[in-house]
């Protein structure tokens, strides 16, 4: 894949000794600021994308040291939007975004979504178990009750032309009757 940097605003630049693999596939690890390379990846991917995950900063302090973390509600969700918006643009119209987010701003990161993808296209909210801890009151010194779950929240750009997802698995019935044998 090709290792890429942010020269001149919005335009990618192949750094070719970082660089490795198979050059064609059109991986790319991009470095920088992240609402430039979403900027930079619209010029040639607007429309393209069909599917995303992010995996943003939670706003919860903490994150790793160079995100801006533990932000005003309005503040983060303000530097979401921006970037949601391209994401947005970025997406197939039979594409989907997949943003995994704590309790803590899922609903209002769920609000802003509704926003910017339209509350016809929320396609599900997936509980994640993030840790196993036996009983409700493991972990977190700071909580009454532990909490273990994240969130996944699941937009379509267009929920009227998403495909239907395959399960992870069929269903199988494993009721089956037979008759009882009688020893002869």
């Amino acid at each position: 894949g090709s290792e890429m940097c942010i020269r001149d605003r919005r335009i990618l630049i192949e750094d070719k000794s970082k660089s490795y693999g198979e050059s064609n596939t059109e991986n790319m690890l991009i470095h920088g600021d992240n609402l430039l390379a979403l900027k930079a990846l619209e010029n040639k991917y607007t429309g393209m994308i069909k599917c995303i995950y992010i995996d943003p900063p939670y706003n919860t302090g903490a994150a790793f040291e160079h995100y801006d973390d533990n932000l005003e509600h309005s503040i983060w969700l303000g530097i979401m939007k921006k970037r949601l918006e391209i994401l947005r643009n970025l997406l197939a119209e039979d594409g989907t975004i997949w943003i995994q987010i704590d309790d803590e701003e899922q609903a209002y990161l769920k609000v802003l979504c509704d926003e910017i993808f339209g509350r016809s296209n929320f396609v599900n909210m997936i509980s994640v178990n993030m840790k196993n801890v036996a009983g409700a009151s493991g972990g977190g010194e700071d909580k009454r009750l532990k909490k273990n779950c994240e969130y996944i929240l699941v937009y379509a750009k267009n929920y009227d032309l998403l495909p239907l997802f395959n399960g992870p698995y069929k269903y199988l019935s494993l009721i089956h009757i037979s008759e009882p044998t009688r020893p002869y």
